[in-house]
């Protein structure tokens, strides 16, 4: 039995098969069944689920989950298969459609520097081989020497529209000596994607809430500029904004450019005497922002200290858990 696929059903219905091996993330994505997910790597703890029924073995680390979390009988799917069993599972899933991921080669088009230690990279796509997206997704870049690293498209898909990546600098960091070093425009590379499952749903009928850290706005600003090119009846009914950065010059882009009724917050943690906005962390400043934390949904991008603490605070403010998404920035080397 044990190299044999095995049945996986939830219990909100939902049932698939997963070969032996293949991560239950995987072969939940590949029949069209959505958990929520963000690093694949076992380090986030996006894509948790309990095991109500069954066994599972583990294919990687878990380093995401309490230990609270693992005595309670949860997984993080991502790094898990079946033990030769059926399973079933406690876990939020959904039939969002995601477009299928693809592996294509692109080209650096332009590099520019919008803040200290953080560059704006675009990358040109082959036109026979347009890549389909959501606002919210991100793509795995596979650069010189085999080095991969996630970054999220910080720009909403378009006709023809390449992609674009905001990059931080990183002390030691194998990928970030490239693009702060030789990266030219015209270098060939590839990426993988898209993915991730932090997207906007519908229907927007629900209080907005963005929460940013850092080159977290990323996601954010590509979930903006595609609720920008709705119609204003297509959008929820308000949109809340708290960016986050350290110093003011942290936060380098302005989203009062975007032709929408946005309800912005720019917050820094270490501001100097001249800042005379919000000071501390964007999570605080979006629980004193008066929304109605039970008619809400809240997309959280950036540091996983932030996107930890924001779902903490903000469930226990009255948020439904199943309301909040989040892409938590992990660090790499």
């Amino acid at each position: 039995m044990s190299g044999t696929a095995q049945r996986v059903t939830t219990l909100a219905g939902q049932a698939f098969d997963a070969a032996p091996g293949q991560s239950l993330l995987d072969a939940a994505l590949q029949a069209g069944v959505v958990f929520e997910h963000s690093c694949r790597s076992g380090r986030c703890g996006s894509c948790k689920a309990r095991v109500v029924a069954g066994r599972t073995a583990l294919a990687g680390s878990e380093t995401g989950l309490a230990a609270a979390e693992r005595e309670a009988g949860c997984i993080l799917t991502c790094v898990r298969t079946v033990a030769g069993e059926p399973v079933r599972l406690d876990v939020e899933a959904s039939d969002l459609r995601l477009p299928p991921a693809r592996l294509l080669p692109c080209k650096i088009d332009a590099l520019e520097d919008v803040a200290p230690g953080v560059r704006r990279v675009r990358l040109r796509l082959p036109p026979q081989q347009p890549l389909a997206w959501l606002a919210g997704q991100y793509v795995d870049l596979l650069g010189p020497g085999g080095i991969r690293r996630s970054y999220s498209i910080a720009n909403a898909p378009a006709a023809g529209a390449g992609i674009e990546l905001h990059v931080r600098q990183v002390a030691g960091g194998a990928f970030s000596a490239y693009w702060f070093g030789p990266a030219r425009p015209g270098d060939l590379l590839r990426l993988q994607g898209p993915l991730g499952s932090c997207v906007l749903r519908e229907p927007l009928d629900r209080s907005l809430v963005l929460l940013a850290t850092g080159t977290g706005i990323a996601p954010v600003k590509a979930m903006l500029e595609d609720l920008a090119a709705r119609p204003a009846a297509a959008r929820p009914p308000a949109i809340h904004l708290a960016w986050g950065g350290r110093s003011p010059a942290d936060l380098y882009w302005d989203p009062g450019l975007l032709p929408l009724d946005l309800h912005y917050t720019p917050v820094v943690s270490r501001p100097d005497v001249a800042w005379q906005g919000r000071r501390g962390w964007v999570q605080h400043a979006a629980l004193e922002s008066g929304v109605p934390w039970a008619q809400a949904v809240v997309h959280a991008c950036g540091s996983a200290r932030m996107v930890d603490d924001a779902r903490s605070v903000l469930v226990g403010a009255g948020l439904d858990p199943r309301r909040f998404h989040a892409d938590a920035f992990l660090p790499s080397s």
